[in-house]
Order: C-alpha cells, then sequence, then structure tokens
C-alpha cells in the first residue's frame, strides 16, 4: 500500500520505491544515486515520514561535517561544570531511520564511526567510553555521482542496494510534473507503519521467509555466470542479499522465497553502473525468461531513441517521414509484443517488473517520438499511448 501511494506521487519510480521498501524491510542500507533534482530526497523523507514512532535523522554531508554533528554535539553546559559529554538526541545515536544526503563527501575525520555506525550500528564516544548501540533500523543514502576516492569507497561498499535514478523519459509525465507545480493537488493518501511492527518484520517475520534449496541452486549458478564476465561481488554481499531475497516474499505476502525475488539481486551485484546492464540480463536469464526478451526489445527502443537525438535540427519533413518508415512500426510492435510478454508472465505467475520499466521506455520513447518529431502537444500525447 505505501510503495502503491508513493508510485502515484513519484513519477517512474514503482521500482525504486518497491526496492526501498524490501531495503528497510531487510534491515540494510540503499543508495541512491542520480543527477541533482531528481526527487532522490523527497522520497526518502517520504517513506521515512511514514514510520510512526521512530526517531528519525537526516543530514547533508561535507567534507568538513564533523563527527560530533553527526552523532552528538558536547554539552556546552556541562563543559562549563566541568563534565564533558554528549547530547544523543535528535542524531544518528537515537535514530531508527536515516537519510544521508551526499554520502561520499563524509569527511575524512567521521569516516571510520559512519562505517561503525552503518556497519556494526555502534558509536563510540568523543570521551572513549562504552560503545553506544545505535537503534538503527537501515539508512537510506544518497548521491549525485560514485565515490573518487579510496576513504568513500569503504562506505560504498557497505551500501548493499544501488539504485539508479534519472530525470523523467515520458513526457506526458513531465507535462504532469509541471501541472502539479502550478495547481494545488489534493492532500494524497497516506499509508504508515508503527515502528513496533517494522521492527518485528525486520527481527522476526523476514528471517522466517524460507529460502528452498532450488533458490540457493540458482543463486549459485548466477554467481558462476557473472565470475565468467568478471563481476566478482564479495561473499559478504551476497550472504546479506539473501536477506532481500527474503524481504521482497515477505512484502508479496508469500512464506517462501521464489524465483521471482531474486529480480532483487540487479541491485547489488554491481559496482559501476556500466556493469548494471550485464548483471540484470544475466539474473533476468536465469529467472524469467520473457523479461530477458523485454531487454533485448529495450535495446531496439534505445536504438530508436538515439536515432531521434541524432535528428536535432532536421527538418519536420524529414522527421516526419522517419517516423512513418522507421520509428512506428518497431514501436507498434515493441509495444505489442511487450503486452504479450507481460499476459504471459501474469499467467505463469512471474514477476513483471522488467517488464513494467521496458513498457515505460517503449511509452516515453513513443511520447518523444509524437511531441519532438510530429510535434503533437505533450499534454495530448497520453490518450495516444
Amino acid at each position: 500500500m505505501i510503495g502503491d501511494e508513493m508510485a502515484e506521487r513519484f513519477y517512474e519510480r514503482a521500482d525504486v520505491v518497491r526496492t526501498l521498501v524490501v531495503t528497510l524491510l531487510a534491515g540494510q542500507h540503499s543508495l541512491v544515486l542520480g543527477p541533482p533534482g531528481t526527487a532522490k530526497s523527497e522520497m526518502a523523507r517520504d517513506l521515512t515520514g511514514r514510520i510512526e514512532g521512530a526517531a528519525y535523522w537526516e543530514i547533508l554531508l561535507s567534507k568538513f561535517t564533523a563527527p560530533t554533528r553527526m552523532f552528538g554535539p558536547i554539552d556546552v553546559a556541562a563543559l562549563a561544570r566541568g563534565e564533558y559529554r554528549q547530547v544523543y538526541d535528535g542524531r544518528a545515536t537515537t535514530a531508527h531511520v536515516a537519510f544521508i544526503d551526499e554520502i561520499f563527501k563524509c569527511s575524512t575525520a567521521a569516516l571510520n564511526e559512519t562505517l561503525g555506525y552503518l556497519n556494526e550500528r555502534i558509536y563510540h564516544p568523543e570521551n572513549g567510553g562504552e560503545p553506544i548501540r545505535c537503534p538503527l533500523i537501515g539508512a537510506i543514502t544518497a548521491s549525485n555521482e560514485l565515490p573518487s576516492e579510496e576513504d568513500a569507497a569503504a562506505i560504498y561498499d557497505r551500501l548493499l542496494v544501488r539504485i539508479e535514478v534519472g530525470y523523467l523519459e515520458n513526457p506526458s509525465n513531465f507535462a504532469a510534473l509541471v501541472r502539479s507545480a502550478v495547481r494545488q493537488p489534493a492532500a494524497p493518501a497516506r499509508t504508515t507503519v508503527e515502528l513496533a511492527a517494522l521492527q518485528q518484520a525486520v527481527s522476526e517475520a523476514v528471517p522466517a521467509v524460507d529460502v528452498p534449496d532450488a533458490i540457493v541452486d540458482a543463486v549459485c549458478t548466477l554467481r558462476a555466470a557473472l565470475r565468467r564476465k568478471e563481476l566478482v561481488a564479495s561473499d559478504r554481499r551476497w550472504r546479506q542479499a539473501v536477506g532481500l531475497l527474503q524481504a521482497s516474499a515477505y512484502l508479496d505476502g508469500r512464506p517462501a522465497v521464489d524465483e521471482t525475488d531474486l529480480s532483487m539481486l540487479t541491485h547489488v551485484l554491481w559496482d559501476s553502473p556500466a556493469d548494471r546492464p550485464t548483471v540484470e540480463r544475466e539474473v533476468l536469464h536465469l529467472v524469467n525468461p520473457d523479461a530477458k526478451e523485454a531487454l533485448d526489445l529495450a535495446d531496439t527502443i534505445d536504438e530508436l531513441e538515439a536515432q531521434l537525438d541524432a535528428m536535432a535540427g532536421q527538418s519536420r519533413e524529414a522527421l516526419s517521414d522517419w517516423v512513418i518508415k522507421k520509428a512506428h512500426n518497431k514501436l507498434a510492435t515493441a509495444g505489442k509484443r511487450l503486452e504479450k510478454l507481460r499476459a504471459e508472465a501474469v499467467s505463469a505467475g512471474r514477476s513483471t517488473a522488467a517488464i513494467d520499466r521496458v513498457t515505460g521506455r517503449q511509452r516515453a520513447v513513443r511520447a518523444r517520438v509524437l511531441t519532438e518529431a510530429l510535434g503533437m502537444d505533450a499534454s495530448m500525447v497520453q490518450t495516444q499511448l
């Protein structure tokens, strides 16, 4: 329900929202990677703000952020009395959920404490006292770019789930976004969950989800396939990913992991965004043959979009001729095949997430063709899709 409500608000983000929810249920941390202005912060705040009773902490890091600003400033009043202590309320040390923006700009001074906070959920006080156990369930982090320094790479390695986001692709969704800026929308539905219920799910219900031997075999097969392509993930990352599979099944109300949950691994097993398509293909080749065909169709759609970009500045006549002779038929054929693949997946009980994502691409490119090549009004395109 929460995922559906957020997907209504954040255009073209349904898969992102579900992945964030699954990651939180698994008690893991996520990275949302993308350029500025892609709703990374808004999505994190919307999701974490739906947990009733949870202590929430948020920070925008810089190279100059001191550890005490993150974990607890010095109590000045106590210091005047000759006592040295920190104030932890409202800081990372007391938070159940956290949003850390520009995570890779973590200062060198705060690096070790941040790693300890994310890894072991502990903080070592400035005065050298006993480590403090933090109630953190999971952190959502965000960045505009990948880490360029070795120190930040250590944090990157600890973020199990990595999600790429970009600007809106579909002109119709962009038009709706613009309209939302000038119209006062009705208050959206807002489902919430109690902190105790989330904690019970993370600590008891999700770990109780069964992982059949067939799933273990599939994971082993996937690991071997990726190693042949020189894509190697650590044993720790593979082990932690099992919890994501369990959380995915739990979210769907199933007592055991099945092949559809393996699609979560597409957000876990790559380091460079350039490797993500390869990982996705290997995962879907293993678990979802119709989704693999959908990715092949995505290549055709991407090629058409590249051709549209290359024709920028050409006459309307040339663009129309290209649409009639090439783009229209290829996009229509891809759309019909995607509809059939989706019907087959639904009938077989397989996940449609990848198919739906490619369908979104097909509609976005078709909308671009209608608006940019044929001059159709963007606000009218939706009725043509």
